[in-house]
C-alpha cells in the first residue's frame, strides 16, 4: 500500500525525521490559508499523487506570494498529471501540499528497502538526488551506494557513517546522517514498511539534513497490525481493477498487453507471462488465484480479466496441487456464461482432478481451446489473438 507525501512526512516526523512545516489543501483558498499559517515569503506547492517524477511533470511549483500560491494550487488541482511513473493516462490531482521553502546546499538520495536477494533491509544512498536519480542509476550504477543491514545485529552507526563519508559529508554532517538514518530505520521496522525513499534529502546552508520529499509503501500482509496506516489508504490512487481484486483476495497487477492470464502460483504466473512474450504476445495482467481458490473466487478472477477492455484473449494455466482443476473449470464455465464470453479462451490444466476439470470444460458448450503444456498454450493464445483481428 502506498500513501501520499504529506502522510509519509507526518509518520516519519513522529520518529524524529527532520521535515519542513507544511499543510495539505483541497482548494486554492485552503492552500493560501496554509501558506499564511506557515509564514515566511516563499513556499512550495506540490501535487499529491502516488507517483514519482512530479517535478519534471510540472507538479511542484516554487512561489513567493499568496496570489502565486493561489494560482499554482488552482492550476494543479483537478489537473491530470502525467509522469514517467503514471503512464500516459496520468493521475488526477485532488490535493496539494503547501510547504515552507528552504535554502538547499546539496541534494542527496536516501532510501531503505527490502533486498529480496539478500533478504535484508538495505540502506541505499547517492550523492545526486532529486529528479535525475533514475538517470543516475541507469547511467552510473556504481554511484548508487548500498549497505545491507544484518537483521540480528540491527542498524549499526557504522553503516550511515560510512555512507556519509562516501557521499563527501563532513564529520558534523555525518553525525546528523547517523541520527537521520536511525530515525528512518526505526520507522521502517515499526511500521512494517516495504520502502521508505527520501528524494531529495537536502543539506541546507546551515548544515541540516531535511527530508524534502518522502515516499512510503507498506507490506499489505502486515496492515492488520496497523489500522492507523490502513486508514491513510487513498482508493482514488489505486487501479480500480486491482482494488476490486483485493476484495476477493486475488493478487492482480494490470499490465499493458492484450492477453489476459489466470494462473495459480506467483512463480507459474511469471513463467506464463514470460513464455507469452517469448512467442510474440503481450500479457494484460498478472493474476494469481492462489492455491486454495474457491469457485466463487475463480469466477471473480475471470470477470476481472474481462473487465479490461484491452483483453483480446484469455489464457488459463493451472497446475493443480492444493488447487483442484475441477474447481477452476467450474469457475471458468460459470464466469464465461455470466459475462457472455466473446474472446478466445485457451486452457491448460494439469494436476489434481485434471480429468474431471477437462470433462467439465468439454461438456460446457464453450469454445475452449485445450492446450497440452505451457508452451503449447502460449502459442495457441498468441495465434488466437492474431486470427481474431
Amino acid at each position: 500500500m502506498n500513501i501520499h507525501e504529506y502522510q509519509a512526512k507526518e509518520l516519519l516526523a513522529k520518529y524524529g525525521v527532520p521535515i519542513l512545516a507544511g499543510g495539505v489543501a483541497y482548494t486554492a483558498a485552503e492552500a493560501v490559508e496554509a501558506a499564511r499559517r506557515l509564514g515566511g515569503s516563499a513556499w512550495v506547492v506540490k501535487a499529491q499523487i502516488h507517483a514519482g517524477g512530479r517535478g519534471k511533470a510540472g507538479g511542484v511549483k516554487l512561489v513567493h506570494s499568496e496570489p502565486e500560491v493561489s494560482a499554482a494550487s488552482a492550476a494543479l488541482l483537478g489537473k491530470r498529471l502525467v509522469t514517467h511513473q503514471t503512464g500516459p493516462q496520468g493521475r488526477d490531482v485532488k490535493r496539494v501540499y503547501v510547504e515552507a521553502a528552504c535554502d538547499i546546499a546539496r541534494e542527496l538520495y536516501l532510501a531503505l528497502s527490502v533486498d529480496r536477494g539478500s533478504g535484508r533491509i538495505t540502506l541505499i544512498a547517492a550523492a545526486e538526488g532529486g529528479m535525475e536519480i533514475e538517470d543516475l542509476a541507469a547511467r552510473s550504477p556504481e554511484k548508487i551506494l548500498k549497505a545491507a543491514i544484518d537483521p540480528a545485529a540491527g542498524l549499526s552507526p557504522f553503516y550511515p557513517r560510512r555512507l556519509a563519508f562516501e557521499l563527501g559529508l563532513s564529520a558534523r554532517e555525518a553525525a546528523a546522517m547517523v541520527k537521520f538514518v536511525d530515525a528512518l530505520y526505526r520507522a521502517f521496522c515499526d511500521l512494517d514498511a516495504a520502502l521508505v525513499e527520501i528524494n531529495p534529502l537536502v543539506l541546507t546552508d546551515e548544515g541540516r539534513l531535511v527530508a524534502l520529499d518522502a515516499k512510503m509503501s507498506f507490506d499489505d500482509n502486515a496492515l492488520f497490525r496497523h489500522p492507523e496506516i490502513t486508514a491513510l489508504r487513498d482508493e482514488d490512487e489505486e487501479e480500480p481493477i486491482e482494488r476490486e481484486a483485493a476484495k476477493h483476495a486475488l493478487s492482480y497487477v494490470k499490465l499493458d498487453g492484450n492477453i489476459g492470464c489466470m494462473v495459480n502460483g506467483a512463480g507459474l504466473a511469471m513463467a506464463t507471462m514470460d513464455i507469452i512474450k517469448f512467442h510474440g504476445g503481450s500479457p494484460a495482467n498478472f493474476l494469481d488465484v492462489g492455491g486454495g481458490a474457491t469457485r466463487e473466487r475463480v469466477t471473480a478472477a475471470f470477470k476481472l480479466i474481462l473487465s479490461d477492455p484491452n483483453v483480446e484473449a484469455i489464457l488459463v494455466n493451472i497446475f493443480g496441487g492444493i488447487m483442484r482443476c475441477d474447481v477452476i473449470a467450474e469457475g471458468v464455465v460459470a464466469a464465461a456464461r455470466e459475462v457472455n464470453l466473446n474472446v478466445p479462451l485457451v486452457v491448460r490444466l494439469e494436476g489434481t482432478n485434471v480429468e474431471q476439470g477437462r470433462k467439465i470444460l468439454s461438456q460446457s458448450g464453450l469454445a475452449v481451446i485445450a492446450a497440452d503444456d505451457l508452451g503449447d498454450a502460449a502459442q495457441k493464445v498468441v495465434a488466437a489473438v492474431a486470427e481474431a483481428r
